[in-house]
Parts: C-alpha cells; sequence; structure tokens
C-alpha cells in the first residue's frame, strides 16, 4: 500500500563482489550500495542486452566500424581550450589517398583468385579491379584511409578526448563520390572533450562542513528494543476483539480510500495510491501518513470513520506533498495479540544460540549496532557527495548525459526483470528507445546530478593524487570477470577494469574526505 512509509538503510559496496549488473551501473551507486545484487537472471531479449551491456569501444559508421580505443594519439600534444564538443575537419593529402590505393591493391592481390593467374603472383591492375569490383576497391580504400587518418585527427585532442566519443559525421556515401586516389578526401569528425570542473570556491571540498541527518529509527538501541518486539510478536497468535475498539498493539483489517479536499465538493478527486482493501494495520509496526494513527484508534468491527489529513512536505511521493486528503476508512476485523510471557524460557526461539533473555537483548543490540554504524557511514557518504555536487559547476555533455542514463536504465530494467520475470515481447517494449528517451527526460536531474558527483570525486583523486593498491584492483577485477562468468554474461574486459578502478577511486576520495571534513550528526 503506498501509504506505507519504512527507513530503508543502503549499504556501501562491498568490492569484493562486482556482479555483471554492476559493471554497468555508475560509481556514485557504488558509492551507496553496500551489497551489489549477484542473483539477476540473464535478459534474454537482444535489444535489452544492447541497452544494458552497449560497449563504449566502438561507433558503427555506415559499411565502416570505426573502433575509437584503437586509436593511438600523442600524450606529449598539448592540451586543446576544454570546449565541450570539437568539430574536425580532416583533408587528407592526395599522396596519402595514393599510398593507401596502393596499398588496397597488393592486399586484394594477395588474396582474390582472379581466374588464369596463380594465387600471389601479380595480376595487372585493370584485371584486378575489374574482377573485385570498382566499388569494392573504392569503399576499401576509403576504409584505408580513415583507419590511417582517424589517429593523427585524434591527436589534435590529445587529453581533452572522451574516451570512444569520436565520430566521423560525413556519410559514407558522400565521401564514395567525392573520392579520387589522385585528389584530396574531405571529411569531418566531432570529439566529445572531458567536462573541465569548477570549483565554487576553488579547492572548496579541503574543508567541507557536513551535517549529517540520522533517522531515529535507526538508533541502536531503539532499534534492538524493536526487533525483540517483532520477534515476540511472532510466537503469540491473533485472537479476534469483540468488546472494545481499536488498541495500540492490535492489529486490524482496514479498508481504506482517499479523496481530494476541494472548495467545490464536486471536483473532489479519488487518490489511486492511498486506496486499499483489506489492508492489514499493525498499530506497533506500520507507518502511515502522520495522524493515521491517531485518528482509527478507537473504530469497533464494522464501524466507519471519515477524517481529514495533509501529507507532509517530505512525503516520498512529490505530487501529494502538502495534499488536503478526506479518508475513509471502514473497519473489516478487529485482532488482539495473546502473547507468551517474554521470560527466559523464549531465548532461543528469539535468538538461536541464546538461553537467557539478556543474552538475547546483547545479540541484538550488536547486530543493530552494526547496522547504525553503517547507516551511518553510508549517510555521510552521501551527504559528502551532496554537497559536492553542490559546489562545482560544470557542462556536462550529452553524450555522458545519455550513456549514464542508459547505465541507470539498465539496472533499473534488471531489477524489474527479476522481480516480475518480463517476458521476451515486455522486455523489448521497456528497452525500446522510446521508453529509454522517456527515462532519461523523466530522470534528467538525478542522472546531472550522479554525472557531477562522478566527475567531482575524479578531479579530487587527481588533485589529490590518491593511489590504491595494484593487488587490490587485480583482484577485484578478477571477482567481477568470474562474477560475468557464473551469470553467463557477456562483458568487456577493459570495461570491467575501467569500472573498478572508479570504484576504488571513489572509495578512496570519500575516505579522504572524511578525514578532512568537519562533521556534525544530528538526529531527526
Amino acid at each position: 500500500m503506498e501509504l506505507l512509509s519504512s527507513t530503508v538503510l543502503q549499504f556501501k559496496l562491498s568490492l569484493s563482489r562486482l556482479s555483471p549488473l554492476s559493471a554497468t551501473v555508475p560509481v556514485s551507486s557504488h558509492l551507496k550500495s553496500k551489497k551489489t545484487p549477484t542473483n539477476y537472471p540473464k535478459l534474454t531479449s537482444a535489444s535489452c542486452r544492447f541497452l544494458i551491456q552497449r560497449p563504449l569501444t566502438r561507433r558503427n559508421f555506415s559499411d565502416f566500424t570505426v573502433y575509437a580505443s584503437s586509436v593511438t594519439v600523442n600524450p606529449e600534444m598539448d592540451n586543446l581550450p576544454a570546449d565541450i564538443e570539437i568539430r574536425l575537419s580532416v583533408k587528407v593529402p592526395p599522396v596519402v589517398c595514393e599510398d593507401c590505393y596502393k596499398r588496397v591493391i597488393v592486399e586484394f592481390m594477395k588474396k582474390a583468385k582472379v581466374p588464369g593467374f596463380r594465387p600471389g603472383k601479380n595480376v595487372p591492375e585493370s584485371i584486378l579491379v575489374n574482377y573485385v569490383g570498382k566499388k569494392n576497391v573504392r569503399q576499401a580504400t576509403i576504409e584505408s584511409i580513415l583507419k590511417r587518418t582517424l589517429p593523427h585527427a585524434m591527436s589534435s585532442v590529445t587529453g581533452k578526448a572522451l574516451k570512444d566519443s569520436f565520430r566521423i559525421v560525413t556519410k559514407f556515401s558522400e565521401m564514395e563520390q567525392s573520392y579520387s586516389p589522385t585528389d584530396f578526401l574531405r571529411y569531418d569528425a566531432v570529439v566529445d572533450v572531458a567536462p573541465e570542473v569548477k570549483w565554487i570556491p576553488e579547492n572548496g571540498y579541503k574543508n567541507l562542513k557536513i551535517v549529517v541527518e540520522i533517522d531515529r529509527d535507526i538508533d541502536a538501541q531503539r532499534a534492538s528494543e524493536e526487533e525483540l518486539k517483532r520477534r515476540h510478536k511472532t510466537l503469540g497468535s491473533l485472537r479476534i476483539v469483540t468488546d472494545r475498539g481499536l488498541q495500540i498493539g492490535d492489529v486490524a483489517v482496514l479498508d481504506i480510500s482517499a479523496t481530494t479536499i476541494e472548495q467545490d465538493q464536486s471536483n473532489a478527486k479519488t487518490i489511486p495510491v492511498s486506496e486499499s482493501k483489506g489492508f492489514h494495520f499493525d498499530t506497533e509496526g506500520d507507518k502511515l501518513i502522520p495522524g493515521f494513527l491517531d485518528s482509527v484508534i478507537g473504530i469497533q468491527r464494522g464501524e466507519t470513520m471519515s477524517f481529514a489529513l495533509v501529507f507532509p512536505e517530505s512525503w516520498k511521493q512529490e505530487n501529494l506533498r502538502g495534499f488536503h486528503a478526506q479518508f475513509t476508512v471502514e473497519c473489516k476485523e478487529l485482532f488482539y495479540r495473546d502473547l507468551p510471557e517474554l521470560n527466559d524460557s523464549l531465548a532461543e526461539r528469539l535468538f538461536p544460540g541464546c538461553s537467557t533473555l539478556n543474552q538475547v537483548r546483547e545479540s541484538l543490540l550488536q547486530r543493530c549496532k552494526e547496522v547504525e554504524q553503517t547507516a551511518k557511514e553510508q549517510a555521510t557518504d552521501n551527504a559528502i557527495l551532496d554537497q559536492l555536487c553542490q559546489m562545482i559547476e560544470v557542462d556536462i555533455p550529452q553524450a555522458i548525459f545519455e550513456e549514464q542514463g542508459r547505465q541507470l536504465y539498465g539496472a533499473k530494467l534488471l531489477e524489474t526483470q527479476a522481480k516480475l520475470k518480463l517476458n521476451e515481447e515486455q522486455l523489448a517494449s521497456l528497452s525500446s528507445p522510446k521508453a529509454v528517451n522517456e527515462y532519461l527526460e523523466r530522470h534528467r536531474e538525478n542522472i546531472t546530478t550522479v554525472i557531477k558527483q562522478n566527475l567531482a570525486v575524479g578531479d579530487i583523486f587527481k588533485r589529490e593524487n590518491l593511489q590504491y593498491p595494484t593487488d587490490e584492483l587485480v583482484k577485484e577485477v578478477e571477482n567481477s570477470i568470474a562474477e560475468f562468468k557464473r551469470h553467463k554474461q557477456e562483458y568487456d574486459e577493459e570495461r570491467v577494469k575501467d569500472q573498478v578502478q572508479e570504484i576504488l577511486e571513489g572509495a578512496k576520495v570519500l575516505e579522504w574526505l572524511r578525514e578532512h571534513a568537519d562533521i556534525q550528526y544530528i538526529t531527526r
């Protein structure tokens, strides 16, 4: 039921187990997740696999595929100004075109089996071209020209170009038409360059002042007492209430509906997410909209109550925040708990291995302290990442935005598949370009935030010359690849290595920031 709210504890990543999913998810999400899911089934839809595992190391260009990762550039070249996108107009001299043409002829001569000539023997050029086909020779020559000239074109943006972002925008057919072995060949290319991170104030990350809000529900003492109550309840039984109304500790079966409150009552509309039939309401466990519990206390079996409540500004569904709603509640059934006496005789059933109630309390408290510490660390990391995001200015290239969005959407789709076991048709529909684009627009702000956090973390790692052990990188890459193989998922080893590097860098940066920040904790 959507009225329910709960405290969700997100944990930091355990690097010892990177899954196929984790290798496609942005680093910031790893910094906010202790355990990476490893039980996701393989998605069989080709379009879905493309969405989630789309390799960044290749760009298709008509009949010719450009592998940007294979382009070698000169590391000594001067860096260009930090433009977001650079357009390169490449003009290939006739001598280069002619040389590429000659090389193509030589290769064809080695491989072509021209009737009347022994394999590998010299074949007159005109006969060879007629046999292979002028069109095929022309296309092969243009491909050779591109392969040989792309590294030189890329060298002008050394140190700025984003990996795998280089793409040719001139149509292959246009180059075919204009090509001549004795004339210039021209083509245009575009490359995204690394966005420049500007800190406001400069080096402000070195003196962070962080206020971390801790949910009171994760307080170890309080949480352990609540857990003991919950376990005690599981040992009891429910009995029907016949002679009174609802009290704290009872469980009621309720039919709930709600409408908006309007000055013109004829315009009142139902709130579908607030409706529930046969909802089992535990007065000591379920957390509904503030004021709901107080409003239904005393309701009896068969009775209907109506009351007005306001959704708080912190409500998880943004479209309901501040809404005035009229609730109608009908009590269908009412139960009280018949619980056994809480003493040492229940210890083993409450916590296996314990013989006394004190041991149960100590064991639960210790476990809750671990959860509290993890949640506290996670809340601290989240607060740091949020503040970093507010301290930087950066222009985000569209290529980065789209790739980050696809990764987030891919992770979401994997979770959906794991829960609902979607069929091939459903997967194809959800991974269609239309579905992905709608997601990108709907979550533009969140995607942008994730990218800014990642860029800020990466910039700090470089500025502070932080490092991590090489053997740790090797170990985590091996673990990640083993996880891919276990799930029979395709993977790109370089991509896996890049992902692990980003995660290790992120963990190191957060560790450094926690040590240098002024952190204050408050309970909400």
